[in-house]
């Protein structure tokens, strides 16, 4: 994995010679293909220039790093059961972020304030339950980390924890069994089931499979007060609140999740892509809203406004053949033209349907059915295909950006249908306006999608970057600019997540979103299973 941004290591977007872009690797769909459009966007959309490079750290710089506080005498009872730990710089330095902007770009700059002094490695429950009895026996601080793909800043320690901070990682306890869950969260490859629990995960696919909540069946939590799990695994009791709830989404401030049983299904039989493109974002809404009304979304349903678009047209592959080209062609020639689609108007939805062949095709004429209605045409399955494998790639594309003055980040939240439109329009106009004010001196980009629906609304995706020649402290700018959007999401009704979670991030408004009550609710469970804070990363509270 890449020490300093995200992936694989030969993985990423880059220019070659000829000034062309490239995807390098072998190990997705993009992988080794030219890509002509990239250069070309990334001029037009934020005035960007190949003659104008960052030059980040190539390695980590390990003597910039803060100075371990180890605390002895844990480290010599963790030596006497047997559980392996480390305080390397490097060890420390990877488990010491997520993949919030401001982490990767103090990363290429090489600065941090606070890191993990130890990181452990456990193997088992047990083992997890001998280092959180010794946490609590010795007063160190536990962060766990499982796959390191939070974007909450849910992984940052705080700066001013004097105890000794352990990073338990989880990776050693994981396995492949070869079954299907059916849960896909863009960052599958690299996430975990634990981190899944703790964040309340949801995936591409959870039309079918339903979110992270839909799909546990059993959990059991370390904490410093004992182990945490249900005595059975029905598949339903009515034993008061459900205590899993607590579980859910705790991000890593009550303990450690060390066994999740989760439903599983064999594989699906026939799978097909599919595409629509709509005369303009108003039609597609309206027509994914039917989909919902009438319960016939396929697996995976997401629909992208116009400037999304555009920026997945950028990284279309270079065409194969004079024939390919000229089928492209003949289509945009008859959306365009033959119906007057506008092209900078225009927004296209992937469809992936999932079951027995007999549903698949009879689900795909009925969602196709309904798009008719609402102006859409279908589109092919190959832009359905590419669409959606576009997903585990299009997080590399931060990492070219930032070589050539570019920062951005993802955001998301769930809205009512009827508030839809307006979140969208009103969000993306904020964040105009806000660059302009706060001396951004190059259009943002400021687009969004619509990536799972459901009977009472849907979640809404945004993307936000800019080119920040010109500011002398870019990070700080971002910050601002993505907590007013956060400011104009929630006015416009949307929640303050779908599914990245709160961490850091989001917590001053979590009381806003569930009530002086509801903090004083967490609060007493915080209280009671970890009085002297072990899980101290501060997140949500």
């Amino acid at each position: 994995l890449k020490w300093n941004g995200w992936g694989y290591s030969d993985s990423k977007f880059t220019f070659n010679k000829k000034g062309q872009g490239e995807f390098t690797g072998k190990r997705y769909r993009h992988s080794g293909m030219i890509l002509p459009g990239l250069k070309e966007w990334m001029e037009k959309s934020f005035g960007a220039s190949l003659e104008h490079r960052t030059t980040p750290r190539t390695t980590p710089n390990v003597d910039d790093l803060p100075l371990p506080i180890l605390n002895e005498e844990y480290l010599k009872d963790l030596k006497e059961v047997g559980v392996p730990f480390s305080h390397d710089p490097e060890d420390r330095l990877i488990r010491a972020h997520g993949h919030c902007l401001h982490e990767i770009f103090s990363l290429r700059e090489g600065k941090f304030e606070r890191i993990p002094d130890v990181v452990v490695w456990p193997n088992c429950h047990s083992d997890v339950l001998k280092i959180v009895e010794l946490a609590t026996k010795h007063n160190v601080c536990i962060i766990p980390f499982g796959g390191g793909t939070s974007v909450s800043n849910a992984l940052e320690c705080p700066a001013d924890e004097n105890r000794s901070i352990i990073s338990l990682d989880t990776s050693q306890m994981l396995g492949e069994q070869g079954y299907c869950t059916g849960h896909e969260p863009d960052s599958m490859e690299f996430s975990s089931l634990g981190g899944w629990v703790a964040t309340r995960a949801s995936g591409m696919k959870k039309n079918i499979y339903g979110n992270i909540e839909d799909l546990i069946v059993h959990i059991k939590m370390v904490t410093p007060r004992g182990i945490v799990e249900k005595s059975c695994q029905g598949p339903r009791m009515s034993t008061g609140p459900d205590i899993y709830h607590f579980i859910m989404g705790s991000e890593g401030t009550l303990g450690v999740i060390t066994e999740v049983t989760i439903k599983i299904r064999t594989l699906p039989e026939y799978q097909k892509y599919g595409s629509v493109v709509f005369p303009d974002f108003e039609q597609g809404v309206a027509c994914l809203r039917e989909v919902a009304r009438q319960r016939c979304a396929p697996a995976s349903i997401r629909l992208m406004d116009n400037t999304q678009f555009q920026f997945g047209h950028a990284l279309k592959p270079q065409v194969a053949s004079i024939f390919t080209s000229f089928l492209d062609g003949l289509k945009k020639f008859y959306i365009t033209k033959f119906k007057g689609f506008d092209p900078n108007v225009l927004c296209v939805a992937t469809l992936l349907f999932e079951g027995s062949r007999e549903k698949v095709l009879q689900q795909e004429k009925h969602v196709y059915d309904i798009a008719a209605k609402f102006g859409g045409l279908a589109a092919g399955e190959d832009n359905g295909q590419r669409g959606y494998m576009l997903t585990f790639v299009i997080a590399y594309i931060r990492d070219l950006g930032m070589d050539y003055y570019i920062i951005g980040e993802s955001f998301e939240t769930s809205v009512p249908w009827d508030r839809v439109l307006d979140l969208c329009r009103n969000v993306k106009e904020k964040l105009v306006r806000e660059c302009k004010e706060r001396g951004v001196q190059f259009p943002p980009l400021a687009t969004c999608r619509v990536t799972q629906t459901y009977d009472a609304g849907a979640c809404v995706y945004f993307y936000f970057a800019f080119n920040y020649r010109g500011l002398s402290d870019p990070i700080h700018v971002y910050d601002q600019i993505e907590a007013a959007a956060r400011e104009e999401i929630l006015e416009n009704g949307g929640s303050l997540s779908h599914h990245h979670g709160v961490g850091k991030l989001r917590k001053r408004w979590l009381r806003e979103s569930i009530s002086d009550v509801g903090v004083g609710m967490l609060k007493s469970v915080k209280d009671f299973v970890d009085p002297d804070n072990i899980f101290g990363n501060r997140n949500l509270l």
